[in-house]
């Protein structure tokens, strides 16, 4: 039976800030698409929404560790352009796509944005996966004042005026999982991750959760993005669990492939160490192979067997263009709506112009497949949680939803560090209407 949660009880979480720097690495890109060569000025799209059609930006890895994860976003972004484009397209114009490789590679990300931003000029940006590579072309749409869609669940700590935000914040994934884990699963975990900002930031969620609410943090390890070598931190885990306890993953792209197929040789089961990953999906379920996460569990805000209309028509509409064994999950989900939502708002405000458009996203709403959203003047959507299992034909089932749409919170409660502030960029008087004190 799906277990109900009130809305209360997830409204109030947090995280503390953490400063960690990466180390990046220049990466060759593949050549782009020559286009005008002229930089737009800020805030506007001269030649994004020239003649018949409207510019816009896809910014993914298509190459690289993260590919197994970022490619199918890219579908999902092509399937809602080509949806819209049928129906009649944004203020009566077509909407063309300029898809761009980050080749998981943070530097080539910014590379890529600036590319779009300045050559292409295109009228807003989709795009990115790992908060290393937003963090990368985050000051390049502040500097520019330009609008980045960014689809995927983060670690929060962040409220830029410059990128709406539609995958969950920290309150609406990280948090209640771990809430719903000390009720089920147990209250020792062992918190691993790739090493980078958005594994670092969500153990420190965590760890102030666990200590917050009587569980403990046994051990916590960390493999470079894209690095398989996981057998050292099996080891660990079996010596800081031998009875078994909860394992917390934060892991990202291709390592979670080694991860898993080792934790079954090793036998460490889901029956005596049931595993909580927020960035395996099922489309990670497929490469990795369904047999070795059997009864392991995921939390996010969509799954693909969500029951609405919304959600059948979007998987049939997906299977219909790439093919009837493919299947959904929720960056891809949280990357369709984004589309939606800014097509939304441009006809509201009757331009693609930035500033305009950005204002009219504030109160959208959208029956997206995985249940109605709301935009809210932080940047984030309002969006229902869930938790679920792997089940034998490798998709989820739905073990725990809360029964209302959670409000997001960029700005987490937990830590001294970022405890109460607030984000609203419809606010006045204040200094900073991005991150205020209430």
């Amino acid at each position: 039976m799906t277990s109900q949660f009130g809305r209360r009880k997830f409204l109030v979480y947090g995280s503390a800030a953490l400063g960690t720097s990466l180390l990046m690495k220049a990466c060759a890109a593949p050549p782009a698409e020559d286009t005008a060569a002229e930089s737009p000025a800020a805030g506007s799209s001269p030649a994004a929404a020239s003649g018949d059609t409207i510019k816009v930006g896809i910014l993914h890895s298509l190459s690289g560790t993260m590919a197994i994860s970022e490619k199918s976003v890219v579908d999902a972004e092509q399937l809602a352009i080509k949806e819209i484009n049928a129906a009649g397209g944004v203020l009566g114009k077509q909407i063309q796509a300029v898809v761009e490789d980050g080749n998981s590679d943070w530097p080539t990300f910014a590379e890529k944005a600036a590319k779009l931003i300045d050559e292409d000029q295109v009228s807003v940006v989709f795009g990115c996966w790992t908060s290393a590579s937003r963090k990368a072309v985050l000051p390049v749409f502040e500097s520019k004042q330009h609008m980045l869609w960014y689809p995927v669940q983060y670690e929060g700590q962040e409220c830029s005026q410059n990128i709406f935000y539609t995958g969950a914040a920290p309150n609406q994934q990280i948090e209640p999982s771990v809430d719903w884990l000390l009720e089920n699963k147990g209250k020792e975990f062992f918190l691993v991750g790739s090493d980078y900002v958005f594994p670092r930031t969500a153990n420190t969620i965590i760890k102030a959760q666990l200590a917050a609410k009587g569980g403990t943090t046994v051990g916590e390890d960390y493999l470079p993005l894209g690095n398989t070598e996981v057998t050292p931190i099996i080891a660990k885990i079996r010596q800081a669990l031998p009875n078994g306890g909860v394992i917390y993953n934060t892991l990202n792209g291709d390592s979670n492939v080694a991860f898993f197929k080792q934790m079954q040789g090793a036998g460490l089961t889901a029956d005596r160490y049931p595993v909580m990953s927020v960035s395996v999906a099922e489309e990670e379920v497929q490469a990795i192979g369904k047999e070795y996460l059997l009864g392991q569990f995921a939390a996010w805000n969509y799954f693909m067997t969500v029951e609405t209309p919304a959600n059948t028509k979007f998987v049939e509409a997906f299977k219909a263009e790439y093919g009837p064994d493919r299947v959904t999950n929720d960056p891809m989900e949280a990357a369709y709506i984004a589309v939606y939502l800014w097509k939304q708002a441009a006809e509201k405000a009757g331009s693609v112009d930035i500033p305009a458009v950005r204002t009219a996203a504030y109160g959208q709403t959208l029956d997206a497949p995985g249940g109605t959203v709301t935009m809210n003047p932080n940047h984030h959507l309002s969006k229902v949680v869930r938790i679920g299992e792997v089940r034998d034909d490798g998709l989820f089932g739905i073990t725990f939803e809360t029964d209302a749409a959670v409000d997001p919170i960029p700005w987490n409660q937990f830590v001294t560090e970022t405890k109460g502030f607030s984000c609203d960029w419809t606010k006045t008087g204040v200094d900073d209407p991005g991150k205020f004190r209430l």
